[in-house]
């Protein structure tokens, strides 16, 4: 007996009934031979033709594949089928009787269906299982039409194998790619996140907050999902408990593998998959403050200015780049001005290099919250941190021709006054500024040298900026003046720091007490002598302002005097403190004979 489905129902015949029977309009008569199934597929250019001893009477095309095949063994196990109309071919002139448009999994795996319809052996695998239980809900191939049909077959090789094992869940989820929208409603993807995501809570157990290697095994094989993919697992993952540093870790590492190496030269679809990943990726960051690194932040930011994402998620990543502003370095501040195939608005418009705007937005995020902070009354501050910072992102721009004085002194001045300890950074920058744009008038120079304060520059800086012809004459005079102060207060220190030591060396400091003295004295003479080229200066510049420019000589010869007695007084005293070391070491050597 052979089962015959008909308009839906099962029903049995005869095998030695007569062939010419006649049944209702939407039966199929089952032919008396066995043999009728087909030994195999033989593939002649695009069409696969199934080998048996009567001919096909169906042709079925799936994608640019046509299938010549019996009605038969495929009504019988296909509900699908069995509910279309298959007498009559509608489409013989296009070459085939049936199209299969989308079919889940493509022409491959309705190869593989057919096969199973004929009674052939199939192979079950985790690369086929997703797409063969997709084609298999396509054609409805339920236990109603057959027992044992392939929807069961499926189903309990993908709960019962494929789920069990880490590699092959992630191998299953990863063929789920192309069988949207049949993975999602079968729950197949859903099911792979969820037992992706209970491997890993059961292998990570650990409560502490060092993240081990061990914690990272599997951050490698979820990079290689597709980002809603991936963030279905991540999304899974926390609900399990586990830790915000090891997602935040794992969003890094997939955020590495994804954009490395990635050509800038796309196509509008490539750049579009590049910002959804980018977006993606924001949208799915921790809100704990230190379970992303800064690094990772601005590179992020980075991308999402290049491909033009989201306003609102950009402005969100600049405040949380301001929360963890002081890891950051001058490099990582480096953001391209415009995005991936926009070009300059206005062509007469000069452009800077770097998007200086949104740093200024990032240093103001940062500035509010530690103000917020010192009044929750958290003593330790990290603004001396940030002047370096910012100090170092000045020099870097500044070497960009068409940065305007403006946003530089604005950046500048954006960190209050006693944030800069040492202003050697700053100076740096504005020399840099100053070599970058000769072109600046000597107000804009005087203007942006205020910003500058030569009491707090080194001795080493004030040196530098005594000979530097870049900057303003009020400049260079305000650090000559903190130049003797600085080598002043330098000899007094030693001075200080040989009166701290042991009461067995009160011999040798006697013996140089006439020394000290005198050192003392010629200290008086350089601040008369710099008096003196006080009131030079004075005179020079009245003399500059009564020529109106005319007699520029007399003044410039002046200058070069009092300049030229500025390194002789810091030579004379350079010279006296060797010579007050020298006769130092004599007296010991002379007191240890003794």
């Amino acid at each position: 007996m052979q089962k015959l489905i008909l308009d839906g129902q099962e029903d049995t015949i005869d095998d030695e009934s007569d062939e010419s029977n006649q049944v209702n309009d939407q039966s199929i008569v089952v032919p008396t031979m066995l043999n009728a199934a087909a030994d195999g597929f033989v593939k002649k250019e695009k069409s696969w033709f199934a080998t048996s001893q009567l001919p096909s009477d169906l042709s079925i095309r799936v994608e640019d594949i046509t299938f010549y095949v019996h009605k038969y063994p495929l009504v019988a196990r296909c509900g699908y089928l069995n509910q279309i109309e298959l007498h009559e071919p509608q489409n013989s002139h296009l070459g085939y009787d049936l199209k299969l448009e989308k079919f889940s999994g493509g022409s491959e795996t309705f190869e593989t269906i057919l096969k199973f319809c004929y009674g052939l052996p199939i192979s079950l695998n985790p690369t086929n299982v997703a797409a063969l239980r997709c084609g298999s809900e396509f054609l409805e191939m339920t236990e109603a039409m057959e027992e044992g049909n392939l929807i069961s077959k499926t189903e309990a090789f993908f709960t019962f194998v494929a789920l069990t094992s880490w590699n092959d869940t992630i191998t299953v989820i990863k063929s789920c790619e192309t069988l949207s929208p049949w993975a999602e409603n079968l729950q197949i993807v859903r099911r792979c996140c969820d037992s992706i995501a209970w491997k890993i809570f059961r292998e990570n157990s650990s409560t502490g907050d060092i993240i081990t290697n061990e914690e990272k095994w599997w951050f490698d094989d979820v990079a290689t999902l597709r980002i809603d993919f991936f963030l279905r697992v991540i999304t899974a993952v926390r609900v399990k408990g586990i830790k915000p540093e090891i997602t935040g870790s794992c969003i890094m590492n997939y955020g590495d593998n994804i954009t490395s190496g990635r050509n800038r030269e796309m196509s509008n679809g490539q750049n579009k998959e590049q910002r959804t990943i980018i977006e993606s990726l924001i949208s799915i960051l921790p809100p704990q403050k230190e379970t992303v690194s800064c690094k990772f932040l601005l590179k992020l930011l980075k991308l999402s200015i290049v491909y033009a994402a989201s306003p609102a998620l950009i402005f969100e990543l600049e405040k949380r780049i301001a929360m963890v502003l002081e890891n950051a370095s001058a490099n990582d501040l480096l953001i391209p001005t415009y995005a991936v195939g926009e070009q300059t608005l206005n062509s007469n418009e000069e452009q800077t290099i770097h998007n200086i705007d949104v740093v200024q937005r990032i240093l103001d995020y940062f500035l509010m919250y530690e103000q917020q902070r010192l009044q929750q009354q958290e003593l330790k501050s990290t603004t001396l941190n940030i002047s370096k910072l910012v100090d170092s992102y000045l020099a870097e721009i500044a070497r960009d021709p068409n940065v305007s004085i403006t946003k530089f002194q604005v950046l500048a001045e954006s960190l209050p006054r006693h944030a800069r300890t040492c202003h050697d950074g700053l100076y740096r920058a504005i020399d840099t500024y100053l070599k970058t744009h000769p072109s600046l008038s000597e107000h804009d120079r005087r203007r942006l040298c205020k910003i500058m304060d030569g009491g707090k520059l080194s001795l080493d800086g004030c040196m530098h900026a005594a000979q530097n012809e870049r900057l303003p004459l009020r400049i260079v005079i305000q650090v000559l003046l903190s130049e003797q102060v600085k080598m002043r207060a330098a000899v007094q220190g030693k001075d200080i720091t040989g009166s701290d030591d042991n009461s067995d060396k009160e011999n040798c400091w006697s013996s140089t007490k006439n020394e000290v003295k005198s050192l003392r004295e010629e200290l008086e003479n350089v601040k008369m002598q710099m008096a003196e080229l006080q009131r030079d200066y004075s005179e020079l510049q009245q003399e500059y302002e009564k020529a109106n420019n005319k007699h520029r000589s007399s003044w410039t010869s002046g200058w070069r005097k009092m300049k030229k007695s500025a390194h002789f007084i810091r030579k004379m005293v350079e010279d006296e403190t060797q010579g007050r070391k020298h006769r130092v070491k004599s007296g010991r050597r002379r007191q240890s004979i003794s």
